[in-house]
């Protein structure tokens, strides 16, 4: 299966960082936020990745052009230009599609567009700024099951500040931060068959919006709950929180491939 990756957003509410490269880019542990969701997927055996690019996406181009070089022993000939590369490099075993969808392309646009490149066959999407550790083979198995167009991972996320129980001015019970008990959003990592496109009409289209829309009315939208770790990285104190829990080794999204 084929993993869909929506990176061509403007990331403005982390302009810190997004003035000179896209969001996917912003770095968590020297590594890119979107090589941490490829290494994620890869790690389930998933190696196939179709990028929708947008907001400097030649920053993202331009990276993956060079990564096999960056990660390898290089002899340059600076008067011919001639490089050769001596084995030993540290190289990925992926194919890496990336489709340039637009500046101002929509995220239903951005996956329209890519479906070309998918073919008629399931696939998973996710977006290029969250994180988690969410069990892909639990999640495609209970996709299939369901027998849906889509399956959304649905997530209840982390609350900004910590939550207190109070008796008068008497704490009773203080966390620091708990996961929110009630109401579950979107966390992306879909699964998603072919048809799904049908559903979305042009560049304009917001896939959370009308597509999902119409989804759920039709019966065929569901929701894998996952009550696991999940952190978007929408600003500078969410970046620095993930940039926290990786020095701590501490990251629950990585894994070994």
């Amino acid at each position: 299966m084929k993993v869909a990756i929506l990176a061509g957003g403007l990331g403005t509410r982390l302009s810190e960082e997004t003035t000179v490269k896209p969001k996917p880019m912003v770095e968590i542990g020297g590594i890119p936020m979107l090589v941490h969701i490829m290494n994620y997927y890869s790690a389930f055996g998933y190696k196939e990745f179709v990028v929708a690019l947008g907001y400097k996406g030649e920053y993202i181009k331009d990276y993956f052009l060079n990564f096999y070089h960056h990660l390898s022993d290089l002899t340059i000939e600076l008067g011919s230009g001639e490089v050769k590369v001596h084995p030993g490099g540290k190289g990925k075993d992926w194919t890496v599609h990336l489709l340039d969808t637009g500046i101002n392309t929509q995220t239903g646009g951005r996956l329209k567009k890519m479906a070309e490149f998918i073919g008629n066959e399931p696939f998973f999407l996710t977006y290029g700024d969250g994180v988690s550790n969410v069990d892909l083979r639990k999640l495609l198995n209970f996709h299939q099951k369901e027998g849906k167009l889509v399956t959304l991972t649905a997530v209840r996320p982390p609350a900004r500040f910590g939550q207190m129980e109070m008796d008068g001015s008497n704490i009773t019970h203080f966390e620091e931060k708990p996961q929110i008990g009630e109401g579950w959003i979107n966390g992306g990592f879909f699964v998603l068959e072919p048809q799904v496109v049908d559903y979305i009409a042009g560049d304009e289209i917001y896939w959370e919006r009308e597509p999902l829309e119409r989804l759920a009315l039709d019966g065929q939208l569901n929701a894998y709950k996952h009550s696991g770790f999940w952190q978007s990285m929408d600003t500078l104190r969410d970046v620095n929180f993930l940039e926290g829990l990786w020095k701590k080794g501490n990251a629950p999204w990585l894994i070994q491939d």
